[in-house]
């Protein structure tokens, strides 16, 4: 199972996609909650795919894994914010269960690459479709 390009990861998609779903949720928040709990949810949410790619891009495995976990960080965060959110009314009760179970989804796909990346040094030719 070998990857061509970053876009090719489903987990990467997933997260590219729940970046901006929060994006576009925070956009329709009034001000103090847009520029206070919108901010910190929106960066972390973010985060996610930015992680991914940025693990994707360098040339050792290990370093992959190392922004991987960055990005697993950023779910953990992600899941913090949006509890807040939901104690706050900013999002109902099923917009959190909804958002909260793509999380989930997210942090088992990307466990699951961890574990991938984590059997086998990728080299870069085979990482990346660029070489």
């Amino acid at each position: 199972m070998s990857y061509y390009s970053l876009e090719d990861l489903e987990v990467y998609q997933l997260a590219e996609s729940f970046g901006d779903e929060i994006w576009f949720l925070v956009m329709e928040w009034g001000y103090f909650a847009k520029d206070t709990i919108g901010k910190q949810v929106a960066r972390s949410a973010d985060s996610i795919s930015a992680n991914i790619a940025e693990g994707y891009g360098r040339y050792h495995y290990k370093e992959n894994r190392n922004f991987c976990y960055f990005s697993r960080g950023s779910i953990i965060e992600t899941k913090g914010w949006l509890k807040k959110a939901k104690n706050r009314d900013l999002i109902s009760e099923g917009q959190f269960d909804i958002l909260f179970e793509k999380l989930q989804i997210i942090h088992l796909k990307l466990n699951a690459y961890l574990k991938f990346i984590g059997k086998q040094p990728l080299n870069k030719s085979a990482n990346r479709s660029d070489q």
